[in-house]
């Protein structure tokens, strides 16, 4: 019916397509020294469903409808999003800031950590 060809070709095209979907849904990477301080300020966290995994909104208990694929793609959005009106980086020192604006924690960072933040969070 088939020839090896053609399921050889298959193989290839399904791996190319599998393999290229897997690279175009990774997160970016993350200082682990930044995002453990930020964590607990975040007001979303990843969960596990029955599904594989959801974003649920730690202040109402909500869960986000994503798609298992863009669930990490998602989560980097949300992260940056708060970023922008939660973080502050006066020099090299960052300021998690509540909803009201008040500073809440400090963190002091290296080099490397402030060009993770400025490159994660476009600062």
């Amino acid at each position: 019916m088939f020839s090896k060809k053609t399921v050889y070709i298959l193989l290839a095209v399904f791996a190319f397509l599998s393999i290229s979907a897997l690279i175009v849904n990774m997160p970016e990477a993350k200082d682990k020294k930044v995002m453990a301080k930020i964590t607990p300020y975040f007001p979303y966290e990843l969960t596990k469903t029955f599904g594989g995994l959801d974003i649920k909104d730690k202040r109402t208990g909500k869960r986000l409808k994503v798609a298992n694929a863009k669930v990490f793609l998602a989560y980097d959005a949300k992260l940056k999003e708060w970023g922008k009106t939660h973080l502050k980086l006066d020099g090299d020192t960052l300021d998690i800031l509540d909803d009201n604006g008040t500073v809440v924690d400090r963190m002091k960072l290296d080099a490397k950590d402030l060009a993770f933040v400025r490159h994660f969070f476009n600062f």
